[in-house]
């Protein structure tokens, strides 16, 4: 079983196949569509901008392929902004379409959160609350805190929602949809929390 961690120039791919390695997760960093194809499982990191990412993604023929491989049912974890990017649309800076494997637009925080005491952008450890019950959550222990760093969160993405953090309001921390995961918060820096879901992902 490998899981390949799609490079497309953006991302926090060091800590993340640290993690792997960690985990004797069996891994290869690749931004070739035929390794997308070869491997069990893939991965989408992301930091940054996201039309930039978006662009990027579609420049290398990378957008097209991680679709057709969410299509055939492979497992599909976007992290971050890579979360980000399985959204229909973002609003951050403009307006960007994204792979819509998940129905959702990606808005900005700060207009949303009830008091200016809440810093944007949103850095540091939350609690996780799991809202429905999944296989990514195997090994995760309910409440555990997990380590975020955004500005723009999913939103009207109800129905895929897996777990939320409070930050003034319920941030979307968790979504899925058929074989499509995605974290807003990083696993890769959320400790053992963090590594029991990236463990439960490969095994799924």
């Amino acid at each position: 079983m490998t899981v390949a961690i799609i490079d497309y120039g953006v991302g926090n791919l060091f800590s993340l196949r640290s993690s792997l390695d960690y985990l004797g997760i069996d891994n290869v960093l690749t931004g070739e569509t035929a390794a997308l194809r070869r491997a069990d499982k893939l991965i989408l990191p992301g930091v940054g901008a996201f039309g930039d990412a978006a662009a990027k993604l579609h420049e290398r023929g990378l957008a097209a392929a991680i679709c057709r491989e969410a299509a055939a049912e492979k497992p599909l974890l976007g992290i971050c902004l890579g979360m980000q990017l399985l959204f229909e649309l973002s609003h951050e800076f403009g307006e960007h379409k994204g792979l819509a494997l998940i129905p959702g637009t990606v808005e900005p925080l700060a207009p949303d959160l009830p008091s200016p005491a809440l810093k944007v952008p949103h850095i540091g450890w939350n609690r996780l609350d799991i809202v429905r019950d999944d296989p990514l959550f195997k090994y995760f222990t309910p409440g555990s805190y997990v380590y975020y760093v955004h500005s723009f969160y999913a939103k009207g993405c109800a129905e895929s929602t897996l777990a939320t953090s409070e930050y003034g309001i319920p941030v979307t921390g968790a979504v899925r949809r058929g074989s499509v995961w995605g974290t807003q918060f990083h696993p890769e820096k959320s400790g053992a929390a963090g590594l029991a879901l990236l463990r439960a992902f490969a095994e799924l």
